[in-house]
């Protein structure tokens, strides 16, 4: 159990049958009335954010997530296999449950599984990966007055922006949470 005047950014716990963590809180102490505690809290398996105040004194069982690294191992259809690195077990993971940023992982990569009491409600993808662009246009000298970009399709089949001094064949690195290049790898 967790009371919500120990509450802190990142602290899960559950309430009215949903999984919740702290994206922020503030404890308000106001010159009249009792304190209370103000937080954002993110429902972990829906994503909706909620704003909501807090005796500090209320009670809450701790909700327990667990990461579990598990490598991608290839997709059928809306079903996408994630292999448990200790147990060699196969677990489907459907596309609805993937994030936008997945689109940066390639097969045999490593990626964090989200689960909650066996339930897997999420799949956090490495931050960084190193990806080959397989098509983009040549960029021509002279065209580099300014920070220019190009579109380029990476390995994946994902599209971003980059320099115009790659070209197609190359390694770059790509930042998944924003899908911004970085630079050559």
């Amino acid at each position: 159990m967790i009371s919500a005047g120990d509450f802190r950014n990142g602290v899960t716990f559950e309430e009215d049958g949903n999984v919740l963590q702290v994206v922020e809180f503030q404890h308000v102490k106001p010159g009249k009335g009792a304190a209370f505690v103000r937080t954002k809290t993110k429902n972990v398996i829906t994503g909706a954010v909620v704003e909501k105040s807090y005796n500090p004194t209320a009670k809450f069982p701790t909700a327990y997530i667990e990461r579990k690294d598990m490598d991608f191992s290839y997709s059928d259809g809306d079903l996408y296999y994630f292999m448990d690195n200790e147990t060699y077990e196969m677990i489907p993971i459907n596309q609805g449950d993937l994030p936008d940023s997945f689109k940066f992982v390639k097969e045999n990569m490593t990626c964090k599984i989200l689960s909650y009491k066996g339930k897997v409600f999420g799949v956090e993808p490495p931050n960084f990966v190193e990806l080959q662009v397989t098509k983009t246009d040549p960029g021509f000298k002279g065209d580099t007055a300014t920070n220019t970009t190009k579109p380029a399709t990476l390995e994946t089949g994902a599209e971003i922006k980059v320099p115009l001094f790659i070209d197609e064949g190359e390694m770059i690195q790509v930042d998944t949470r924003t899908g911004e290049y970085l630079g050559r790898a």
